[in-house]
Parts: structure tokens; C-alpha cells; sequence
């Protein structure tokens, strides 16, 4: 049996080495060098197709061997996240998650204030400071910060990613006017707890946070753990209306258009009159019909400040 001074002293270090412009490889040994410094053994997890980190944290949790862990640190865009969440949480790993912003998207990280200095990066997940963030269930997959569904939001899987890493998120602002003289509208009934909607819709997000595609105010009133998500449906409009619908989207003022549907809930379920793309934090995401859900503070997230409130998981 292990000494209690020789548990809590192992940090998991999970990172994609092609997430953005490679700051974070840039940077592996200082980061390793810091934890060490802080008297904590590192254990590198490099991203492969989200298998790895799943079957590491598979071992640990069978093993009952979690304990010795204080932390895992994510380092990678969006999409390395929220592998590494759905990792966490199909087995049952509920270490505290320190999240190192090195994508082309990092609008999660955006959400928390984690700035982009490497070494700043590193004194708040050696730190003390946590905030508790809600995760977004939709069908079999979890999500961090947003669902997307309709004809312009596969922008991202459709981006060349050395295009993507090389002039960032103006890539998919290219990407997506070239899409918007195909846009069809499509029906889609949305049906919550409260109420059911039918429309006709161009696209629509579901959001657990603020911000999706680099777009800052998309999402403006989501709060990261308040148990429901925010559902924002760009309803059929004429091609002349669309740019001021754009500039709303940047000024955070488009939830109060008329084009726009906006309202919370902690459940919901989609289904459509025909196939959508559909996105999961910037990946493929799942067919419709999609049911969602919310796990309430399901992450204990390292902050600048400490923000933990009532734990309630």
C-alpha cells in the first residue's frame, strides 16, 4: 500500500503536438521542467485519434489508481478538449482539468480567461483555483462548449487544417461566405420540457459557452455551469437580410432579431425534415434525430480566481 505523501503527486499531460502553430511543442520541457519543480512527476499523453488518452484513463480508473493523480492538463484546441472530457467521463475520472489553449479554436479556454502566455498557462494549473463547468450531452457523445447543426456549420470539417493553423479563424469566415448563396431553409422541430418549435432554420448552435468559431458573442448570455443550455436558431431569411443579421452575431445584439429563436432548457431533442451536418466542438458530430442533455458541474476546471460555489455533483 502505498504512503499517503506518495499519493496526489503524478500529473497527466495530454496534448496534440498539431493543434495550432505548435506553441505548445514548443514549449513541452518547460512545462515538464515547472512540474517538476513543483515536486509533481509528469506522464505525457500524446493525442492519437483520442484512443490513447481513453485508454489511459480506462487503466487508471480499473486499476483504482486515480488517487494518484493531482490533475490532468489538456493542451490543444477545442477538439483535443473535448476528447479528452469524453474520455474523462466514460470512466468515471473526475480529476481537476487544467486546459492549455494550443488550437486554431479555444473558445472553452476563452470562457475561463486562460490567457495565452505559456508561463501564465502554467501558474494557474499549478494553482489552487477552480470553477465548476456544466458538459453537454448529446445522443452517445459529450460536449464542452457547442452542438451545431445545418448547412454552414461543417465549415471547420470541410477547412484544409494547413490552411486552418496558417491564418486561423479567418479561415472559416472565408469558408463559410462561400457556402452562403447554397443556404436551403430546413424544418426542424425542437422539442423541450417547456414548449415545442417548429421551423424553418438556415443553421442553429447549441451552446454551453459563450463563444463558437472565434465568434466572441455568439452565445452572450450562456453561463458555463447554470445546468441549462442556450439554443440560438437562425430562422429563413432573404440573402439581403443576412449581413445585418452578421454584424448582430458580432455585436453579441442577435438573440433580440426577429430571425433569431433563442431559449435555455436542460433538455432537448432535434428532429428534421432532412439530413443535417451536425459538429461537436468543431469535429463530425452525430445523426439526427439529437437528444440533449446537461451534466451539471460535471468538471472542476483550474481558474485565475476561484469561483466553486456549491459543489453538486
Amino acid at each position: 500500500m502505498k504512503k499517503e505523501s506518495e499519493k496526489l503527486n503524478k500529473i497527466i499531460l495530454f496534448y496534440n503536438p498539431n493543434s495550432g502553430s505548435g506553441m505548445f511543442k514548443n514549449n513541452l520541457d518547460y512545462i515538464i521542467g515547472r512540474c517538476q519543480d513543483a515536486g509533481y512527476l509528469v506522464v505525457p499523453v500524446r493525442a492519437a485519434h483520442g484512443t490513447v488518452i481513453a485508454d489511459f484513463l480506462a487503466e487508471i480508473s480499473r486499476e483504482g489508481t486515480q488517487n494518484e493523480y493531482r490533475q490532468i492538463i489538456a493542451a490543444g484546441g477545442d477538439g483535443t478538449i473535448n476528447v479528452c472530457v469524453n474520455a474523462m467521463i466514460r470512466n468515471d475520472i473526475y480529476l481537476p482539468l487544467a486546459i492549455f489553449p494550443a488550437g486554431t479554436a479555444n473558445d472553452f479556454a476563452y470562457y475561463f480567461n486562460i490567457p495565452g502566455d505559456i508561463e501564465r498557462m502554467v501558474d494557474i494549473a499549478l494553482g489552487d483555483n477552480y470553477t465548476y463547468a456544466d458538459v453537454g450531452k448529446v445522443n452517445d457523445r459529450h460536449f464542452i462548449n457547442v452542438a451545431a447543426m445545418g448547412q454552414v456549420v461543417d465549415v471547420s470539417q470541410k477547412t484544409d487544417p494547413t490552411l486552418k493553423n496558417t491564418i486561423g479563424i479567418l479561415a472559416y469566415y472565408l469558408k463559410g461566405l462561400s457556402e452562403v448563396p447554397n443556404l436551403k431553409p430546413i424544418k426542424v422541430t425542437l422539442t423541450t420540457p417547456e414548449k415545442v418549435y417548429r421551423e424553418k432554420m438556415y443553421f442553429m448552435v447549441v451552446m454551453n459557452g459563450k463563444s463558437a468559431g472565434g465568434f466572441k458573442k455568439i452565445s452572450p448570455d450562456s453561463e458555463i455551469n447554470d445546468g441549462l443550455l442556450d439554443v440560438i436558431l437562425f430562422r429563413n431569411m432573404g440573402l439581403l437580410e443576412m449581413p445585418g443579421v452578421f454584424v448582430k452575431i458580432l455585436q453579441g445584439n442577435h438573440p433580440s432579431s426577429k430571425r433569431v429563436l433563442h431559449f435555455q432548457t436542460n433538455s432537448l431533442k432535434i428532429e428534421a425534415s432532412s439530413d443535417l451536418p451536425t459538429d461537436i466542438d468543431g469535429e463530425h458530430g452525430e445523426k439526427l434525430p439529437l437528444t440533449f442533455s446537461v451534466l451539471h458541474n460535471r468538471l472542476k476546471i483550474f481558474t485565475l480566481e476561484d469561483n466553486m460555489g456549491e459543489e453538486t455533483i
